[in-house]
């Protein structure tokens, strides 16, 4: 089972992340996970404030549909 904030080696490529063995100093900082998650961000634009707009309509018509249903 993985774990869920591993990455693959194919994702390690893509984001330019070598894995680091905890004896080995590394010559360069490991990225950190927001880093990394606002580099994919900056890269797919469009298609995370896609998301994040679904996200924001589906919540609002829950939220809405559940103020009706206990009115």
């Amino acid at each position: 089972m993985n774990h869920p904030s591993s990455l693959s080696e194919t994702q390690e490529q893509r984001l330019g992340v070598t894995p680091s063995s905890p004896g080995l100093a590394s010559s360069e900082p490991q990225a950190s996970y927001v880093k990394l998650a606002m580099r994919n961000m900056v890269r797919k634009g469009g298609k995370s404030l896609q998301h994040f707009f679904l996200t924001t309509v589906g919540l609002l018509t829950v939220l809405v549909g559940l103020a009706y249903l206990t009115h």
